[in-house]
């Protein structure tokens, strides 16, 4: 696709799912790609179906914004430069607030929101500086549609989208663009993160139904990213066919 051959992109929560199959499109399309997540081992091994050419691993917990400035600091040292980030990793803890799952709580905040605000605080000088740049951050359905049990994961995908709006008014002075993907369910290992026994097993007989394969989401990536330097695709909400809610 147009305009992303030679791109440096970031992503975290590169390990698995809408991360790692992002990682493959990009670079079957030329671009380069710097993969973050705490499985280390899971990202050598995308690095090695990638190319060592095409991609370079770091290990990173997005919840610590040093862990976070060090990977986008690997990635310009590595490459010369980094083009997109993109704000991936999540988690997605439903359960109702009458569980008290309040570590749960701290971990979804920590991840969902200040793993997008450390992602953007670490790349926004770069691309400051060369004057370009495109932030994709992660929002979901579930940040346009709030149901029981998902207080917590719904407020935290609110939030990204929120952060993404006041980031693209305020970054204009250096043409960068901002970019939020919501999707519905998509083929990945995020229901394995609904703990509340009672709700997981109900989210997982869902994504079995209904969830479409990650590459659904790379698309998303690659068309947000393949859009001339004037063209700026602020967000783009999308489901399976079959999803009601």
């Amino acid at each position: 696709m147009e305009n992303i051959a030679n791109k440096v992109a970031v992503i975290t929560g590169a390990s698995s799912g809408l991360g790692a199959e992002t990682a493959r499109h990009l670079v079957e399309a030329g671009a380069k790609v710097a993969l973050g997540a705490r499985r280390l081992d899971r990202l050598e091994a995308l690095a090695r179906e990638l190319g060592s050419d095409n991609a370079t691993v770091f290990k990173v917990d997005v919840s610590e914004r040093e862990q976070v400035q060090a990977f986008v600091d690997h990635a310009v040292a590595t490459f010369g430069r980094i083009d997109v980030m993109i704000n991936n990793a999540g988690v997605m803890p439903l359960a109702p607030l009458e569980l008290l799952a309040f570590d749960d709580w701290n971990q979804c905040i920590d991840v969902n929101v200040k793993g997008v605000l450390w992602g953007i605080g670490a790349a926004l000088p770069h691309f400051k500086a060369q004057k370009s740049g495109q932030f994709i951050n992660v929002s979901s359905v579930a940040g346009h549609r709030v149901g029981p049990g998902g207080a917590i994961y719904s407020a935290t995908k609110y939030a990204v989208r929120v952060i993404s709006e006041a980031l693209r008014q305020e970054v204009k002075p250096y043409n960068i663009r901002t970019t939020v993907l919501s999707p519905g369910a998509v083929d990945t290992e995020l229901p394995g993160s609904v703990k509340a026994q009672e709700v997981a097993e109900g989210v997982a007989q869902f994504y079995a139904a209904t969830a479409i394969p990650a590459s659904s989401f790379a698309r998303c990536v690659l068309f947000a990213m393949s859009q001339p330097e004037d063209v700026d695709i602020n967000e783009i909400l999308f489901r399976p066919t079959r999803q009601e809610l």
